[in-house]
């Protein structure tokens, strides 16, 4: 019989790191801390390991091949399509009718057609899928047991969801911008009011528009993160954000809740439309960061709250 204390699956519990470094190396003398000698928790899952991990699996590899194939296809769409306007009164245009106008005009249609739900998925799936989908594989158990404190590896695998998610909403205009470049040509931008942009006021202003989709699309990235440390079902974190984001968008259309609508997550989703005028009206822009962040902070404290307190049974 053994007398080295027995610790059955003693990471997976909240506030067993320091038994299992004990438990792990009996025959050492512990550090002043109880921690096994040459254990550094700062060592652990080191970003690159994660990124490398999340690289190179399938549903982000296929994720960036949408992204980048999706202006292709929007182009195969203006050139061999039937331009008309379709904004239902004579003489209007809009982001639609300027699409073809050249590069420009054509990377703010393309967002304007992927930011309500395209890139609402891809933000879900990546910071959604991040930690329900180690529980899901019954990894995260192994993950635990290097053991890797449950702050540092939430704290990790946030960054590279982040990181992949904000790669994400570059490569979209930038695929886009050389696409319509190609296809288009290039043009002074032209909003629906009728003004003009120079070029490098053009890519001044896009640059603005996608740096507000990256801080509107945050409490997206919170929300399918916090689901993420509640359920073992990626789908089920991924698909819960989305229905989220769909529920508030439905709501925003009801006039009849009136200001209430304000405090809806997606109210000022495309706020961003200010940024295309030659003079930037920041106001809708700023509470939709506000708001964003709010809600984000919100959703990452919830995150934390549940992960380091909950038992890791899966």
């Amino acid at each position: 019989m053994s007398d080295e204390p027995e610790i059955p699956h003693a990471s997976t519990y909240q506030g067993a790191h320091t038994l299992l470094s004990a438990a792990a190396a009996p025959a050492f003398a512990l550090a002043p801390s109880g921690a096994a000698p040459g254990f550094d928790p700062r060592r652990t899952l080191p970003l690159r390991v994660e990124l490398r991990r999340q690289l190179g699996r399938r549903r982000t590899q296929v994720a960036f091949g949408l992204l980048a194939v999706l202006p292709l296809i929007l182009v195969a769409a203006f050139k061999f399509g039937n331009p008309t306007n379709d904004s239902g009164r004579p003489g209007t245009v809009d982001l639609v009718s300027l699409a073809t106008v050249g590069a420009p005009n054509f990377v703010a249609f393309t967002l304007f057609a992927t930011s309500g739900f395209g890139l609402v998925v891809i933000v879900a799936l990546f910071c959604g899928d991040t930690v329900a989908s180690e529980a899901n594989w019954s990894s995260l158990r192994y993950l635990l047991v290097t053991p890797v404190p449950r702050s540092r590896l939430l704290r990790q695998k946030l960054i590279v969801a982040l990181a992949l998610s904000a790669a994400a909403i570059v490569v979209l205009p930038i695929v886009a911008l050389a696409a319509g470049w190609a296809a288009f040509g290039w043009a002074p931008a032209r909003s629906p009011l009728g003004t003009s942009l120079p070029t490098a006021a053009a890519l001044t202003h896009l640059a603005v528009v996608v740096g507000y989709l990256a801080v509107s699309l945050l409490f997206v990235a919170a929300v399918g993160f916090a689901l993420s440390t509640y359920t073992d079902a990626p789908l089920g974190a991924v698909g819960g954000t989305v229905m989220l984001v769909i529920v508030s968008n439905i709501l925003d259309t009801v006039t009849a809740l009136g200001s209430v609508r304000a405090i809806l997550p997606t109210h000022y989703s495309y706020a961003w439309l200010d940024a295309l005028s030659p003079t930037i009206n920041w106001d809708a822009m700023s509470r939709g960061a506000l708001s964003s962040l709010a809600y984000s902070l919100v959703f990452f404290t919830l995150a934390w709250h549940k992960f380091l307190r909950k038992d890791i049974t899966s």
